[in-house]
């Protein structure tokens, strides 16, 4: 899985919290946000809304009471 940049883009964007995974294509001057799931790959950003968005599952390394 591909390391997203430090500062994401668009950050309100819901790329970044697509299952899909999204891929993030850097030029000097530019971050494009590939999704493998759409046939136009590169959407407008932000992206607000997606009919083939699927959140990412929650980490399970949260901390447990005993």
């Amino acid at each position: 899985m591909e390391t997203p940049p430090a500062v994401l883009p668009f950050p309100t964007s819901l790329c970044h919290r697509c299952a899909a995974p999204p891929r993030y294509v850097q030029s000097k001057t530019s971050t494009f946000i590939l999704c493998p799931l759409l046939p136009q790959k590169y959407p407008p950003q932000p992206v607000h809304a997606c009919a083939l968005f699927r959140p990412k599952p929650l980490a399970s390394g949260g901390s447990e009471l005993s």
